[in-house]
């Protein structure tokens, strides 16, 4: 084996989790290679929606302005009986916890052209197009090297690679799922239902957040994603086409309460459908996302049904997740114990947006049961209890679960800070006004409301952390509140921003080090390359 066979990572597929992934580990120094089976990025239609999280993670690989350049804030979603009459509002705020509007509505080709264009300007990454993975195999104990088996396009054969880690962002097919033997959990949800994405300057009649007709026999999504870019989704059977004359009046017929077609069938040059698609809309999760160096990441690794928007939303989570831990086991010697954690922490996360997709689905627009509409009403009624829809809509994402890198204490008095992320306001640094996260960057820090005692300058030094007191920010008190509500004197953060350990008020030292620093910390080198059969 040469060097030139042998990465530090191979990332299998290079839509939008695979190449964020990348971006992150060339942050951290750590070199990768992305093999993507097309050509070039897919230029259809498909994710529509990302959340002030995921803005977060763009903001970390560098395109979060460029991003918000080509999408729109959207104020939220609106449950509708069949008349379109409103049942209840899920509002999202333009100023999320973490920086950014709470809903964000974007064409997917354009994100992945910007990821591209960031991917072209580290060297740390590269991409191989026209390139398919087809096989991963490594040795029985789970160790590295892992060999990955690929061919081009037009090529003669098959070649190999090896890698000291293979991230697995190949989709619901993934062929990582299979090499690492994992196998879906079923959590029954499946229905079949028509996108269709539509340009067109005719007007349409809907406000600009996203709409869901709640109805057991014909359910429905309406959202305005661009300027002039809609998109509908359908329950339809797989032959009810859109398209021909009468498929041109059926689909008349389906838009017409958000929009007006010609009535007699002809074409419009102003209402364009871009794509049409069938989908059939799964919720599973991988019985485990993890075999040595292996991982799954994105839809390998979880499918979700579309009506929280939280699809690619939960692969970047991961690739998020993932990375950091990853860098530290590849460049600082940390044990391979340390990547247990990611499906630890990411696997419930998901498990929880995927049973909120459900029973959106389910309880609203879902099922055709004799249940169904008292399930809408029984859903319609705890919507309208004070506080219910602003506490969904704030608490959309849940905090991690407790494990080596959460170190959550009795919850006895003051909000739960472990296992969530730092809010990020807008702060002063070298007389310039930028987001917490440009100081951060990506190190661990020491978020302090006190003076920093010993102990927590000890734990500083030990992981080579920031240490900040929140007052010399200059921010708006976002930080010193969010810190009084935990009850916490200080807070230890993750290089992804996430609360590990906390310093309760008055006691001057963090709760769990014990516990996480054998991870975090080790004396011994990384190991030697061992090599390759």
């Amino acid at each position: 084996m040469s060097a030139a066979t042998r990465r530090p990572v191979v990332i299998i597929g290079a839509g939008p989790v695979g190449v964020t992934a990348a971006l992150l580990l060339a942050r951290y120094g750590v070199r990768s290679l992305l093999l993507e089976r097309h050509r070039d990025i897919y230029p259809l239609p498909r994710a529509v929606v990302a959340d002030d999280e995921i803005c977060r993670i763009l903001q970390s690989v560098g395109i979060q302005e460029e991003f918000a350049a080509v999408s729109r804030p959207a104020p939220g979603l609106r449950l509708l009986d069949p008349r379109r009459r409103v049942i209840t509002e899920f509002p999202r705020s333009p100023h999320g916890h973490h920086g950014f509007a709470q809903t964000n509505m974007f064409d997917q080709p354009e994100l992945e052209r910007l990821l591209r264009g960031a991917l072209a300007r580290h060297p740390e990454c590269e991409l191989w197009s026209g390139v398919e993975a087809v096989s991963v195999t490594q040795p029985a104990d789970g160790t590295a090297p892992v060999q990955v088996t690929f061919r081009r396009d037009g090529g003669d054969g098959e070649e190999s690679l090896w890698a000291d880690a293979v991230l697995g962002c190949d989709g619901a097919g993934s062929i990582t799922r299979g090499a690492i033997g994992a196998v879906w959990e079923d959590l029954h949800f499946e229905e079949s239902w028509r996108v269709i994405d539509v340009r067109t300057s005719r007007r349409v009649h809907s406000w600009d957040g996203a709409e869901q007709i709640c109805c057991a026999t014909r359910p429905a999504t309406y959202m305005r994603v661009g300027e002039d870019r809609y998109r509908w989704e359908f329950r339809l059977s797989e032959d009810e086409r859109l398209d021909g004359p009468q498929g041109r009046e059926r689909l008349r017929e389906l838009v017409a309460p958000w929009v007006d077609l010609p009535s007699d069938g002809s074409e419009d040059d102003d209402f364009e459908v871009i794509r049409q698609a069938q989908y059939t809309f799964r919720a599973r999760l991988a019985d485990h996302w993890r075999r040595g160096r292996v991982f799954l990441l994105g839809d390998a690794a979880h499918l979700t049904p579309p009506f929280v928007g939280q699809g690619l939303c939960a692969g970047l989570r991961d690739a998020y997740n993932l990375t950091w831990k990853l860098a530290r086991v590849l460049r600082h010697g940390a044990g391979d114990e340390l990547l247990d954690t990611y499906e630890c922490e990411r696997k419930p996360h998901a498990r929880h947006m995927i049973r909120l997709a459900v029973a959106v689905g389910w309880a609203m627009t879902g099922g055709q049961d004799r249940g169904a509409a008292f399930r809408r009403a029984v859903v319609g009624a705890a919507c309208r209890l004070p506080g219910v829809t602003a506490a969904v809509s704030r608490d959309l994402s849940p905090a991690l679960t407790a494990g080596p890198l959460v170190r959550r204490r009795p919850r006895l008095t003051g909000r739960v800070v472990a296992g969530t992320f730092s809010p990020q306001p807008w702060v002063r640094h070298d007389g310039r006004r930028v987001r917490l996260d440009d100081v951060l960057g990506d190190s661990f820090a020491v978020l302090t409301a006190v003076p920093p005692t010993a102990r927590m300058t000890a734990v500083a030094t030990a992981l080579d952390a920031l240490t900040i007191h929140v007052d010399d920010l200059g921010d708006d008190g976002t930080l010193a509140a969010w810190l009084a509500r935990g009850r916490a004197d200080a807070v230890l953060l993750r290089p992804d921003h996430v609360v590990m350990d906390t310093v309760p008020t008055g006691t001057g030292d963090f709760t769990g080090t014990t516990v996480w620093a054998p991870l975090l910390h080790t004396t011994r080198r990384p190991a030697e390359a061992r090599p390759a059969p």
